[in-house]
């Protein structure tokens, strides 16, 4: 259980609606540690105060080899626009992010006619690895997340020797790497009702008015 007391404060902030976060991870083996870690944050961040949903990869086509109809696409999509933050969660393999996790991205488009369904969204990055702390996946992550037009968070969680980090239930043991899942859930949470409401200043671009009919130019 996690202790009320380290709930977010925010000074007077008030939340009109609880934010909105999608999780996805990056495996699909029955005890997959980067599910568990996302189930994890999962916990954690609607202990907060948040709305949560996690994705399941499975039946996920390989990107482009089915219409982008195929129902988990379109499951996929509808979550990622229904998100106003996300966290993805992989294992780090061969020193890079999945396949699994990268054929999710993959599938989200930059744009979907003039709806853009990451542009705006926090994000929030972590990764598990079998072996000693590495922050390869992480960083690719991050390059995606810019990629995708999304506000990546600071902090960030890289969990090593993973499978000394969870219970047989699939809960975290008590650790500082459960402390940092913490505090990262903590910041995307924060980040999140801060940057929501403000997302379409926040990205509206010059190039993009300026090629838009009629605006004058500076």
């Amino acid at each position: 259980m996690l202790d009320p007391n380290l709930a977010p404060q925010f000074h007077g902030w008030k939340a009109t609606r609880p934010p909105r976060i999608l999780f996805l991870y990056g495996s699909l083996r029955d005890r997959a540690y980067s599910r568990l870690l996302a189930e994890e944050a999962a916990r954690i961040i609607a202990s907060f105060g948040a709305e949560v949903k996690i994705f399941d990869p499975r039946e996920l086509p390989m990107f482009n080899s089915v219409p982008d109809t195929h129902p988990k696409v379109q499951e996929l999509r509808s979550l990622s626009l229904w998100s106003e933050g996300q966290v993805w969660s992989s294992p780090e393999l061969h020193g890079q992010i999945s396949g699994i996790l990268k054929n999710q991205i993959d599938w989200i488009p930059l744009a979907l006619g003039a709806v853009r369904p990451t542009q705006g969204r926090t994000l929030a990055v972590m990764q598990v690895s079998g072996g000693s702390q590495s922050f390869n996946a992480v960083n690719t992550m991050r390059l995606l997340g810019r990629w995708m037009r999304m506000f990546t968070i600071p902090n960030q969680s890289s969990v090593a020797k993973a499978y000394q980090e969870f219970h047989e239930d699939g809960t975290m043991r008590d650790s500082d790497y459960r402390d940092r899942v913490i505090d990262v859930m903590e910041e995307l949470f924060k980040f999140t009702l801060l940057l929501r409401d403000q997302c379409e200043y926040l990205t509206d671009r010059y190039s993009e008015r300026k090629a838009a009919p009629k605006m004058p130019q500076l």
